[in-house]
């Protein structure tokens, strides 16, 4: 049987980039066999000391009276539990002087639930017949936001500065001469570090951003999936930032908690009146467990002190050895480039002039058992679709085991040379 679907069930329920290719990712590592090399997805690593901490609050939490019921067989408020949201603000406003409270803090079923509650609350078609858009100051962004707008057409990007900073090294850059906040724009918003390139936006690239949206009236969003302070994965200088008309939302992901999908959002309280709104009518409530197996975490600060001196050098040797792998393999032969690693769990290639699109290279790649993500999906909301760079990039975790890591840019340097060779 055939059915009709709406407007919202077209574009939400028909196919999506991201949709396929974590439905492909799914699929190989499914098929792949042992030697099936998984540097496409966004999994974390699992760290041994973060994984001790979470086995040891469980059994306290099994220990305590009421500590099940609790994380499992209660309904929080939709708006995230009140012991946690008074532990969060209290953590930041005694850690950086934040004017914060309860009401400026929500929780959502994991941060892609936070940010599409969001951009359709802020963007899309507003009560006047107007349509507004969320402002995307440099892409390439992370490609979950790509389809959350309800009705499609969501986004406005401008495309970055490139500055090459080594012999084998570039960075984007925010092209502030480019950025214009004109009256359909309803907010602005970043990662920070950005998934996929691993970028930091500077503390004086943040302060020009925040102080555009606020001559504006329009919210800044901060990403800070894996920033600073907490999961903290992030290698260079970076001030946490929050004023009142900023959003800022972070995750219990990547300090190792995906499963439990817990988002956490700061904002004003309109914004977390609003979103616990949301929650309650798409979901009712949202998972317990994140919440309860950190919440001593955040009340002693301890979830500070873990993401400095286990969560972050974890994931930067990570990032060292992958870095030199990829220096080591990819010699000087042809020509490629990797974005400066500041943060996240990625390393972002270019490679200019690359015979072959970045799909195809990911096609190529797929055939050998290394799953990568083509570049060409992290570019949206612009109109130079066509812009040949966003065809010369590959996404690559370093999450995984240092040797599937090495063994995979290995398969991608010789693939790489083929194309080359093919082409002369």
């Amino acid at each position: 049987m055939s059915y009709e679907f709406s407007k919202f069930g077209q574009y939400l329920g028909c196919g999506s980039g991201i949709g396929e290719l974590m439905d492909d990712l799914g699929h190989a590592l499914a098929h792949g066999g042992p030697d099936l090399k998984m540097l496409g997805g966004g999994q974390p690593a699992q760290i041994p000391a973060m994984n001790a901490v979470w086995q040891q609050r469980l059994t306290e939490l099994m220990a305590e009276t009421g500590g099940l019921e609790r994380a499992l067989t209660t309904y929080d408020p939709p708006g995230g539990n009140p012991q946690f949201l008074a532990a969060v603000a209290t953590l930041f406003r005694e850690t950086f002087g934040w004017n914060l409270g309860p009401e400026n803090i929500g929780v959502t079923s994991g941060g892609q639930t936070a940010f599409y509650f969001l951009f359709n609350l802020l963007a899309g078609e507003m009560p006047d017949g107007q349509r507004r858009k969320i402002l995307l100051p440099l892409v390439p962004e992370y490609i979950g936001y790509a389809n959350q707008g309800v009705s499609g057409g969501l986004f406005h990007a401008i495309p970055p500065l490139i500055e090459k900073t080594g012999p084998h090294e570039f960075k984007y850059r925010v092209d502030f001469d480019r950025l214009e906040i004109t009256p359909d724009i309803a907010a602005i918003c970043a990662s920070r570090p950005t998934n996929p390139t691993g970028n930091v936006l500077t503390d004086d690239e943040i302060d020009r951003l925040s102080k555009l949206a606020a001559r504006h009236g329009i919210p800044l969003i901060i990403d800070n999936a894996y920033g600073a302070p907490f999961p903290g994965i992030i290698f260079t200088a970076a001030t946490p930032f929050w004023e009142p008309h900023v959003v800022l939302t972070l995750s219990l992901s990547k300090l190792g908690l995906p499963g439990t999908r817990t988002g956490i959002v700061i904002g004003s309280p309109e914004i977390i009146r609003a979103l616990s709104s949301m929650s309650a009518i798409a979901g009712l409530s949202n998972p317990n467990i994140g919440q309860q197996i950190t919440l001593p975490l955040i009340r002693s600060g301890e979830i500070l002190r873990l993401s400095r001196q286990v969560v972050r050098p974890f994931y930067q040797e990570k990032c060292l050895l992958a870095r030199a792998a990829a220096c080591e393999l990819f010699g000087d032969d042809f020509d490629w480039f990797m974005h400066r690693s500041e943060g996240a769990l990625f390393l972002w290639f270019w490679f200019p002039g690359l015979p072959i699109s970045s799909q195809e290279l990911y096609e190529r790649l797929k055939q050998r058992g290394v799953l990568v993500i083509p570049g060409q999906h992290f570019f949206y909301g612009h109109d130079d679709l066509h812009w040949r760079h966003r065809h010369e990039c590959i996404r690559v975790s370093y999450a995984m085991a240092d040797t599937t890591v090495r063994g995979g840019l290995q398969i991608i340097a010789e693939e790489v040379r083929r194309a080359w060779n093919d082409a002369q």
